[in-house]
């Protein structure tokens, strides 16, 4: 079982607080993790306690934080977007952490990963990305959504996506959407060159492998590894799953 920890907290200029958890680097540890969660997921779920017990048994730094209305921290969700997330792990890396960082992103989370490492390459040296979901926005929502879904979002400003993560639909804002575009990274070369290495399940109903090898192909680093998983899910959260993501992790940190 795992043991309950109240969160931390993070003031933002605008009175909104960022819960995070944080693991103290000891031992022989090489270097600290940042891990970026996904969409209106948060900090507690299987993969990201799965890293923590890993951080703590090989002595790394590792940070990992909710989002603005994600998880434990304050505001709504619905109110959130792309550079509203991306300022909130800018603000994390700023204020939370020393050194050079690996971060680790999970769907969304890679997106943010991304534009982080673009952000602030002095400390970003190493990206773990797990089904990568650079772009979601546009090219996983509003090209795939129908002419009726997008009528509704032009009149009401919010689509309720029914989810199988949760009992409540997802509330996509047509301003998630418009202010996405400004952030986009794919269709031209995207000047990253540290190590990147991608965990993808193709059998991912959310986010499809060739989007993955999409980005593999943006991304200017030539030390880039793509790992599909042919039975693999979104989650990429069973034992087999965390053992890759621990792997890459422990590679990644070993060139930091």
């Amino acid at each position: 079982m795992t043991e309950f920890r109240a969160p931390l907290k993070l003031s933002r200029p605008d009175g909104e607080e960022i819960a995070y958890l944080k693991e103290e680097a000891g031992g022989k540890g090489r270097g600290g993790l940042v891990w970026l969660g996904g969409f209106k997921s948060d900090m507690t779920g299987t993969k990201a306690e799965a890293l923590a017990a890993h951080a703590r048994k090989a002595g790394h730094a590792y940070l990992r934080f909710d989002y603005s209305g994600h998880g434990a921290s304050s505001g709504r969700f619905a109110e959130g977007t792309v550079g509203r997330w991306k300022e909130d792990a800018l603000a994390v890396i700023d204020e939370l952490t020393d050194g050079p960082l690996v971060l680790v992103g999970s769907s969304m989370g890679g997106w943010m990963a991304l534009l982080a490492a673009l952000a602030r390459p002095e400390r970003v040296k190493g990206l773990v990305l797990i089904a990568p979901a650079p772009d979601f926005t546009e090219e996983l929502m509003w090209k795939r959504f129908s002419p009726q879904i997008k009528e509704v979002m032009q009149r009401d400003g919010v689509y309720l996506e029914p989810t199988q993560y949760a009992d409540e639909p997802n509330e996509i804002t047509l301003k998630l959407i418009e202010e996405g575009r400004a952030h986009l990274l794919l269709g031209r070369p995207i000047p990253l060159t540290c190590p990147v290495r991608i965990l993808q399940g193709m059998a991912d109903p959310d986010v499809p492998w060739q989007h993955a090898v999409t980005l593999a192909e943006t991304l200017e680093s030539q030390d880039v590894l793509l790992s599909l998983s042919k039975n693999g899910d979104h989650r990429l959260s069973t034992p087999e799953d965390i053992a890759r993501l621990e792997a890459a992790v422990e590679e990644v940190l070993a060139r930091v």
